[in-house]
């Protein structure tokens, strides 16, 4: 049995621990997107259900990812700590709560507080790339975190279109739309306690085995911990631009089904069509991006990474400025894709700076990172509820922001001194 972190991606291959928890994390993040954002193609209905104003909508918006913040800080510091196997099925065991839950609700209140406990599912991303950086070989992490976390942010696109249709089939049983988007959501809830099991079962936290397993693993020297890594000013530029790219992307996917009935009056069903081609771009777009950044590297080194990423988001900026002034459809559909490329692609060069910025505390710094993905979609939430603004200037006020922070991250040196990766107290 292979005990030391892969050399290579092998996509179509489930032998080995590696590989096995390869595509079970990645599906795992998958299926947790339909918990934490099944409820924003169903928004249309559930609006008019709860009477729900705009600010009011905003508020839930905000909630379903503030609350990830801090859960991924968490489960960053659990995974240095307790393992990603157990930490995983913690999070899936505890966010299928307030998913299946989220039926009880009968007025705003109600439905804030659970869309703010919802919000913890979102943490599901940190153990996903942390787990991964753990099973791959330095010259392969960037492809493997993009690739896992592409595939699994791809739920977030399935999740605009699948949602509406299983309300749709609810509601063709003989079910009210008041009683259809309730039942709908025990559907997450319900694949989120299965991957839970599953996930406990066929994963090992390292290529090794589990941490338990493994007391001379964690006798190893860890590095100076949260403070230093604090101090760091690449950990906070990466904070930043993921605050721009994935912070715009579980914004848009909050939002965008709105955007598409109100601006264009679509239906709600293809409105989340629409949207969910959003999504759909993680197929391949964050993959590409820890692709690039792979190969950048080779010759670049960790410069050429920082170079790539700064470029992605200027290009993300300024498709989304594109996007805001469109008036129609086709030139919406465009421009979208547009900044969704380069986006997700952003996505993905980020995180593949992230495990050789101090390799020993790879899970404190996923965490600050996922965190500011968060951070940046709780502040862009703001825009989108404001009464004062349409959703097109929200878009506009967002775009010159991302370019701002492109700007400031084409500055950063990511060369600073790193530890071998072989070093970790997982590896």
């Amino acid at each position: 049995m292979n005990t030391s972190p892969l050399e290579s991606l092998r996509l179509f291959s489930f032998s080995g621990v590696q590989m096995r928890t390869f595509h079970l994390t990645w599906m795992t993040f998958f299926l947790c997107f339909f918990g934490w954002f099944g409820l924003a193609p169903l928004m249309p209905t559930i609006r008019a259900d709860l009477g729900l104003t705009k600010a009011q909508v905003g508020n839930t918006i905000i909630a379903a990812v503030s609350m990830t913040i801090f859960a991924r800080l968490l489960m960053g510091w659990l995974c240095d700590v307790w393992g990603p196997r157990k930490s995983y099925t913690l999070l899936l065991v505890v966010g299928a709560v307030p998913v299946m839950g989220v039926g009880l609700a009968h007025d705003y209140t109600s439905f804030l507080l659970f869309r703010l406990g919802i919000g913890v599912i979102g943490a599901s991303f940190v153990v996903t790339q942390y787990h991964t950086s753990v099973m791959f070989a330095p010259a392969i992490k960037g492809t493997a975190n993009a690739v896992a976390g592409g595939w699994g942010n791809l739920g977030g696109g399935v999740t605009n279109m699948v949602m509406p249709l299983i309300f749709a089939g609810i509601v063709g049983a003989g079910y009210t739309p008041h009683a259809a988007w309730r039942i709908a959501m025990v559907v997450p809830g319900t694949a989120m306690l299965l991957m839970a099991f599953l996930y406990y079962r066929f994963t090992k936290d390292t290529p090794a085995g589990n941490l338990e397993d493994l007391p001379a693993k964690k006798a190893v020297k860890k590095s100076g911990g949260f403070r230093t890594i604090s101090a760091d000013i690449r950990v906070w530029a990466l904070f930043l631009a993921y605050a721009a790219s994935f912070g715009m992307e579980i914004t848009f996917d909050g939002v965008a089904a709105l955007h598409f009935v109100d601006t264009f009056g679509l239906s709600q069903a293809s409105a989340g069509f629409w949207a969910g081609i959003f999504g759909f771009m993680n197929l391949f777009a964050r993959a590409l991006g820890g692709v690039a950044a792979d190969k950048v590297s080779v010759r670049y080194g960790m410069r050429g990474k920082g170079v790539l990423l700064a470029v992605l988001l200027l290009l993300e900026g300024l498709g989304l400025l594109l996007f805001a002034q469109a008036g129609n459809l086709t030139a919406a559909i465009v421009s979208m894709l547009t900044f969704a490329l380069f986006l997700k692609m952003a996505n993905g060069g980020n995180y593949a700076i992230v495990p050789f910025v101090n390799p020993s505390s790879v899970g404190w710094i996923s965490g600050i990172v996922g965190a500011g993905g968060n951070l940046g979609g709780v502040l862009m939430g703001f825009l989108f509820k404001s009464e004062s603004l349409t959703y097109a200037d929200a878009f506009r006020y967002i775009g010159f922001a991302i370019a701002g922070i492109a700007l400031f991250c084409f500055f950063v040196n990511f060369s600073g001194k790193t530890e071998s990766v072989e070093e970790t107290v997982l590896a």
